[in-house]
């Protein structure tokens, strides 16, 4: 999974920009489970394919997509601070 997020920073980072995607959006976990509930998950952080494309609405892998219009979906926050919250308390 870091792998191909790193890789689509280098790849697809500029254009997700462009088009309005935020860190939770694309790298979202849960605040206190992080990626055991993917419901409060990123398009980046639910599995662990290549992207091969971004488009306004969603993230497009080679199977499948991730969407950031999902009804009553809420982002946790990027992986980073969670990590970073994670590493402190323990």
């Amino acid at each position: 999974m870091r792998a191909n997020a790193l890789a689509f920073l280098d790849q697809h980072g500029a254009e997700a920009h462009r088009l309005g995607w935020t860190a939770p959006q694309l790298f979202g976990v849960h605040l206190e489970h992080g990626f055991l509930r993917v419901e409060y998950a990123g398009a980046l952080m639910v599995n662990d394919s290549r992207v091969v494309g971004v488009e306004p609405d969603r993230i497009v892998f080679d199977r499948f997509s991730g969407y950031r219009t999902k009804p009553g979906q809420t982002w946790g926050p990027p992986v980073w601070e969670f990590a970073a919250r994670v590493s402190r308390s323990a």
